[in-house]
């Protein structure tokens, strides 16, 4: 016959209930339930089995079986000595409590409550979750908050442990762990509590079995640490919480936290500080946002210091955070502030008995020297002076840790703070000249790539003869499309890196050149403000340490930035300065190609006659020192001013010449430009049908080069001709394709232009909501840099108001 106890948790399972709700609807206390399941209590009264089974609505024999229990007598045992009565004791409710401020991670929340919540049918198996991140990012209090929203599906008790798997302490060792636990429920009598870690751990799997109890085990520093302290049998649950992942936990739900959204971290700070207090100055709480990198531990002690300076400006704790040579001061000092908090993840793998731990320890110094947004395994290995091999391992293993993040194969990035605390590490570590050797590697690799793109884009550049050698190998560049990608991964790393170092000795001097190499880059993707910036650097401090050459090609090249925002004057002004460089330094072949940019600027200027005296002497100069590709663009330039001037047969001579000798020089970017090149000026001579023809070989050239900017550029021509003539839907067509390459390519400037030429495509088929609204997101596009064509899009919105 079943016992009492075991009656009981059957007809109590099969009801859907757990020992609390039980204990609500029979008027018992949930002590009580608890003591009779297990069989602590086997004779109540029988008031007692009237309450159960009128709870568990039992039927006439089910309530028969039930009260015969009650009154059985005890099964026999092989000594007739009763076994000692169990004393009552307190259920464990062990968890800390959670934090009143708790704020945000909903979507966190949800998916850890749907791992312990029942569902009404008994577990199937132990309900296991594990929140990992960085240090400070919430994981305690998330797992906490969590753990007190489920309590009441695990009424045999809840259980905390803190493994201290990265201080402060020492770790505890699972035997420790588990003495503790089985303390916990119950058995301190050391006398029967074993010492080895198996028989600790089936003692404890024993008395967690048949029970729903809940154990967080908080900070812990690996899977094996865990792996010990999980219960055998369903019922009772864990959540571990570690700054490392622990996906090779088995049978958990891995729940990564990453910082707080900057509204939930405004929210935070005002719950702390004052919502009013918060919300009259929101622009500076967005600054503590950022500045503490949404991290919840550096918002929640910055808005307990403003708490407790209630006069304080929010705007004066942002001037403070903002000098990073004290921001970690400012994040608490003590064990709990960000920086013991750091430092304890970089101490567990400095102090490790792994090669590989104590690797990325020392290199996490290194890789908070760059400016940037993230770091590439080349660029790390570059810092690190490792094979790229070796970095990955390193990268990866930081990213085990938290110290770095992984949002893309082969890309990672560092937090704000840790940032900050690995440049403090840096300059207590390392010396000043090994700071410079590690960014310079990087440098000379950033220089070496944008070389090797720029010989690839550009093959005939005379740019290249002032390339220096490449210190150490390249990574494997075979075409201009990979190398392309490559640098687009690193432009804003490479910005940041010079905006960095431009002031430094040392390091300065790689500027001028980096900036010169990265002309095939920007000039194929058309990144005109990054040219400017850049450039305008360089120069500067090429004239400072007399880089001659330099300065006159990157005064050039800072021409064609204000060329394409239609700031022609300004850009006439740098190609004036760049001749007189270029005659002063006896550079030929710089001479020749600025006279070919000054034809072209001046023609846009309207000064034809000026602009073809300087194409003449750039034909001349070129054929002078056989530099047959500024020959072909000094034809080039000649045949527009040709068919500006009217004159189409000198045109199409010049036009074919030029062709011609892009053909032979075996470059099909150079000529597939000039086919775009020729393109336009036949459309805009009227010549609609060799523009055509023109502009389509132009789009098939740059598609094999898989230069969809190019292409954007060329399809938006053609959609023009196809205007002209009246083909409304091919030149929908034309110009929606060349829309969606821009879009793809991030291209503002031609995304507008496009705009505005789908715009006057809808006008021309009488369509002018469509064509307001085109030219609507068009003036949104192009507002921010490119003010003429802005202009040109506002102009005909006013233009045809009245219309629409």
């Amino acid at each position: 016959m079943e016992t009492l106890a075991e009656l009981l948790r059957k007809y109590r399972v099969e009801a859907g209930l757990t020992q609390a709700g039980l204990a609500e609807k029979s008027g018992l206390s949930e002590q009580a339930i608890s003591l009779l399941e297990r069989g602590t209590r086997r004779r109540p009264r029988a008031e007692t089995i009237e309450a159960l089974a009128g709870a568990l609505e039992l039927d006439g024999k089910a309530v028969g079986e039930f009260l015969l229990a009650a009154k059985a007598p005890r099964r026999p045992v092989a000594e007739p000595v009763a076994a000692p009565v169990e004393q009552a004791r307190v259920l464990p409710r062990q968890l800390p409590p959670t934090l009143s401020d708790f704020t945000g991670r909903a979507a966190e929340v949800g998916d850890l409550v749907e791992v312990f919540r029942p569902t009404g049918e008994p577990p199937e198996r132990v309900q296991l979750a594990a929140v990992t991140g960085m240090g400070g990012v919430g994981k305690t209090a998330l797992a906490v908050h969590v753990a007190h929203l489920v309590g009441d599906s695990f009424p045999d008790g809840q259980l905390y442990v803190d493994l201290r798997g990265y201080g402060p302490g020492t770790p505890l060792t699972p035997v420790e762990a588990l003495s503790q636990l089985i303390r916990s429920l119950g058995l301190d009598d050391d006398r029967t509590v074993p010492s080895g870690i198996n028989e600790l751990a089936g003692v404890y799997r024993s008395r967690l079995a048949g029970q729903r109890v809940l154990i967080l085990l908080d900070n812990a520093n690996s899977a094996a640490q865990v792996l010990p302290l999980l219960p055998g049998a369903p019922g009772s649950a864990v959540i571990a919480t570690s700054r490392r992942a622990l996906t090779t936990l088995p049978g958990f739900r891995q729940i990564a936290l990453t910082p707080l959204s900057e509204a939930d971290s405004v929210e935070l700070l005002a719950t702390i500080a004052g919502h009013d207090r918060v919300g009259s100055e929101s622009a500076a709480a967005r600054s503590i946002a950022k500045l503490t990198g949404r991290l919840p531990l550096a918002v929640r002690l910055i808005g307990a210091r403003l708490a407790a300076r209630p006069s304080w400006p929010i705007e004066h704790m942002v001037s403070q955070l903002r000098d990073e040579h004290r921001r970690l001061d400012e994040f608490g000092t003590g064990e709990s502030g960000v920086r013991a908090n750091i430092a304890g993840t970089a101490e567990f793998l400095a102090s490790s008995n792994q090669k590989l731990d104590r690797q990325a320890a020392d290199a996490l110094a290194l890789l908070g020297l760059p400016d940037g947004a993230d770091l590439g395994a080349v660029t790390a290995a570059q810092l690190l002076d490792v094979s790229e091999d070796t970095a990955e391992r390193i990268l990866e293993r930081l990213v085990d840790l938290n110290l770095l993040s992984s949002a893309l194969p082969g890309r990672y990035r560092m937090h704000d703070l840790i940032r900050t605390f690995a440049r403090e590490r840096a300059g207590q570590t390392l010396s000043e000249g090994a700071r410079t050797d590690a960014l310079a590697r990087v440098l000379q690799y950033y220089l070496g790539v944008a070389w090797r793109s720029q010989q690839l884009t550009h093959p005939d550049s005379r740019r290249l003869g002032l390339a220096t050698p490449p210190a150490r190998a390249l990574p494997e560049l075979p075409d201009a499309p990979t190398a392309l990608t490559l640098l687009d991964h690193e432009r804003g790393n490479i910005l940041g890196l010079v905006a960095q170092v431009s002031g430094t000795p040392g390091l300065r001097e790689f500027v001028p050149e980096l900036a010169l190499a990265l002309f095939g880059y920007v000039e194929v993707r058309s990144r005109w403000i990054e040219m400017r910036t850049i450039d305008r650097t360089g120069r500067q401090i090429a004239i400072e340490l007399g880089y001659d050459r330099l300065a006159a090609w990157l005064e050039h090249d800072l021409a064609i930035p204000d060329a394409e925002r239609g700031d022609l004057v300004t850009s006439l002004a740098h190609l004036r300065a760049s001749l007189t460089l270029f005659r002063a330094t006896s550079d030929l072949a710089g001479q020749a190609r600025c006279c070919t940019s000054l034809s072209y600027v001046l023609e846009l200027l309207g000064e034809l006659d000026e602009a073809l005296v300087c194409a003449e002497e750039a034909l001349a100069l070129s054929q002078r020192i056989g530099d047959q590709s500024v020959v072909g663009i000094s034809y080039l330039a000649m045949g527009r001013l040709h068919s500006r001037r009217g004159e189409l047969e000198l045109a199409r001579e010049s036009f074919d010449l030029s062709l011609v000798l892009a053909e032979q020089s075996g470059n099909p970017r150079s000529l597939a430009k000039r086919q775009q090149i020729v393109g336009q000026a036949y459309l805009e001579a009227g010549s609609t049908a060799e523009a055509g023809l023109m502009l389509s070989r132009s789009i098939d050239g740059f598609g094999l080069l898989k230069d969809g900017v190019a292409q954007a550029e060329s399809l938006q021509q053609l959609a023009i001709t196809y205007l002209a003539v009246g083909d409304h839907s091919a030149a929908a067509e034309q110009a929606e394709a060349g829309l969606r390459l821009a879009r793809a390519y991030g291209n503002h400037q031609r995304e507008g232009l496009l705009l505005i030429v789908l715009g006057k495509i809808c006008a021309a088929t009488g369509d002018l909501a469509a064509a307001t609204s085109a030219w609507r997101q068009a003036s949104a596009v192009l507002q921010s840099g490119f003010p003429n064509d802005e202009a040109a899009a506002s102009q005909l919105l006013a233009e045809h108001q009245t219309e629409a």
